[in-house]
């Protein structure tokens, strides 16, 4: 950082392709568009496709709204597939209902870490001439594997995936941040030109793009961050490893489902309870003693008030519905220690076990 300081190259300083290379090269040779965080990656990647007005995309129903805003964003119309309940990723027999002519592709989101059924999801996509986009941001670093035994990095099997940097997720940099990855080289091209002014020669516009750019400092910072994020990965899955042996008896919960083909790196570890209505007062709970938790997403997305014009109600969605109002996320991060998560894990099997009495106030 302090050499991005004495060059002053705070935009699209050396920095930033280098971090390009680097990232492409951690997921087996994908080629790296870094722009200015992971929203303006969904929007880009969609522009990249030139689908006419109207033209409808395929999201989830349990995801971050920001999968439905870039489609919007760009008038095209968001059509919600409902999701698998263990795993919370997209169901591929959902998806194959929504299909229609007019679909233009599908976003596949990798929630809380782990890949979306990569292999009935491309499929459906070739065989319909549609195009698939993997919203990368949750699941970095995780990799899915086929029924001949290839093995792909989440994001880069789709005709374009998206990430984000922003600072919670496993690769986080110091602010906003995201990139595209794909395998074309010409798409890749089409990107750079679409993230930045839609040029490639300065003053030279050939298209209609964004000022989407990842600066020179935060690329620094990513660099570094790199180089950690395979041991920060397993320090993540050694955490939910422990959340596990803690939590697996406990009635009235649901761990984390993993699907056996692809790797699962744990930007979030979310149960499921079984009785929604103690999601609150196990929450008041473990925030008397100091266990902090988070809810992804109280709200599903077609009951926002922004997206009513899509004509979803009450009921459309039943899985995503009963996930909005049945999960919720515990504390991880590589820096977690032992003793903590045995600490948050018998915080978790007192408020079942209705022994709050014994357990200590915080650790």
């Amino acid at each position: 950082m302090q050499a991005v300081l004495d060059e002053a190259a705070f935009i699209q300083g050396p920095a930033v392709g280098l971090f390009a290379e680097e990232l492409g090269q951690y997921l087996g040779g994908a080629h790296v568009v870094p722009c200015a965080n992971g929203t303006d990656a969904l929007t880009l990647a969609l522009m990249s496709l030139d689908l006419p007005a109207g033209a409808e995309v395929i999201v989830p129903a349990f995801t971050y709204i920001a999968t439905l805003e870039a489609a919007a964003l760009l008038g095209l119309r968001p059509v919600l597939a409902d999701v698998l309940p263990d795993t919370f990723n997209l169901d591929p027999a959902a998806v194959a209902a929504a299909l229609t002519p007019r679909t233009g592709a599908v976003v596949a989101v990798h929630l809380f870490g782990q890949c979306a059924d990569l292999e009935a999801l491309a499929a459906l996509c070739q065989q319909h001439g549609v195009a698939l986009i993997e919203d990368n941001a949750q699941a970095l670093g995780a990799t899915f594997r086929f029924a001949d035994g290839r093995v792909a990095h989440a994001g880069a099997v789709g005709t374009v995936g998206t990430t984000s940097f922003f600072p919670s997720k496993n690769l986080g940099c110091l602010g906003d941040g995201g990139a595209l990855l794909c395998a074309d080289p010409a798409r890749a091209a089409l990107l750079r030109q679409l993230a930045n002014h839609g040029q490639s020669r300065k003053y030279h516009h050939q298209r209609i793009g964004l000022n989407s750019r990842l600066d020179t400092l935060q690329a620094a910072a990513l660099r570094l961050k790199l180089q950690q994020l395979p041991a920060n990965q397993a320090a993540r899955q050694a955490v939910a490893a422990r959340y596990d042996v803690a939590l697996a008896q406990v009635p009235g919960l649901a761990v984390p489902a993993r699907d056996p083909r692809s790797t699962h790196v744990f930007h979030q570890y979310t149960l499921t309870l079984v009785e929604p209505a103690r999601r609150a007062a196990l929450r008041e709970f473990l925030a008397h003693h100091g266990i902090p938790t988070m809810i992804y997403y109280p709200l599903p997305v077609h009951a926002q008030p922004a997206y009513a014009y899509l004509g979803y109600r009450v009921g459309n969605f039943p899985v995503a519905e009963q996930l909005c109002a049945a999960v919720l996320s515990l504390p991880i991060h590589p820096l977690l220690t032992a003793e903590q998560v045995a600490f948050v894990g018998e915080g978790v099997q007192a408020f079942f076990a209705q022994s709050s009495r014994s357990f200590p106030k915080k650790i």
